[in-house]
């Protein structure tokens, strides 16, 4: 049982919490069993800290008190339930991909997640966004995290090298309704931007084709309700 802070590998967990050494390590915290447990489906786990009395199955288990499962946590009250996962090198490109462009809600990243798993966008490219492995953003997309590409990479040089996508930018100054078109075919790359600004005029540039949604008695849609409804009507339409 550990019950020190001063304990290595506890000290080693807790520096996870910041993004930048997530990105040195390749590693990243999941707690609570349903999150864990996809972890371990996707075989990502490195080792888990629980106060239970066994073994979470054939990982490698390290028993801790109450008092260590809040220093690893970021919730008010933590799991019985935390692991330490490495990130998965993901090799190319799905046939319908999601580029965010300087999204910053965790929450909007982790709907945009699970809504593009289930709407069959299994790659995800983002620049200037919220960590994919931030808590919030895992909790949001509830294991779908695991189940999708995730990319970092700049927005205009992945559309320069990657021709063979036809690319859609949400932009609310087109007068291109969703709604118009009628099929869509071959590779789709769809665009999304930050929370206040949309996408970057940078990023528009280079695309030559601009969607919006209809919609009534508001502005603008949160990107991650837009966002879902773009990739569900892309899905429903591809031939």
């Amino acid at each position: 049982m550990i019950y020190s802070k001063a304990n290595p590998i506890v000290k080693e967990t807790i520096k996870l919490k910041q993004r930048k050494y997530r990105n040195k390590t390749g590693l990243f915290i999941v707690e609570g069993e349903h999150l864990v447990e996809e972890a371990y489906q996707a075989n990502m786990i490195e080792y888990v800290f629980t106060n239970k009395d066994e073994d979470y199955k054939d990982c490698l288990t390290y028993f801790v008190d109450e008092n260590i499962l809040k220093l690893l946590s970021d919730v008010i009250t933590p799991k019985p339930l935390i692991a330490v996962c490495k990130k998965v090198i993901n090799q190319g490109f799905g046939d319908n991909i999601l580029l965010l462009d300087n999204i910053q809600d965790p929450g909007n990243i982790g709907t945009l997640i699970r809504s593009a798993l289930a709407f069959g966008f299994k790659s995800i490219v983002a620049k200037n966004s919220v960590d994919f492995y931030n808590d919030k953003v895992i909790r949001s997309s509830q294991g779908a995290l695991f189940r999708v590409g995730l990319f970092n990479d700049d927005l205009v040089e992945f559309i320069r090298n990657n021709d063979d996508y036809r690319y859609l930018a949400t932009d609310l100054n087109t007068d291109n309704y969703l709604e118009n078109i009628e099929v869509f075919e071959g590779k789709i790359a769809l665009i999304l931007g930050n929370e206040g600004m949309g996408v970057s005029q940078e990023v528009l540039n280079e695309v030559s084709e601009r969607i919006k949604i209809r919609i009534k008695d508001v502005e603008s849609l949160n990107v991650g309700v837009a966002g879902s409804i773009i990739m569900y009507e892309i899905m429903k339409r591809q031939v």
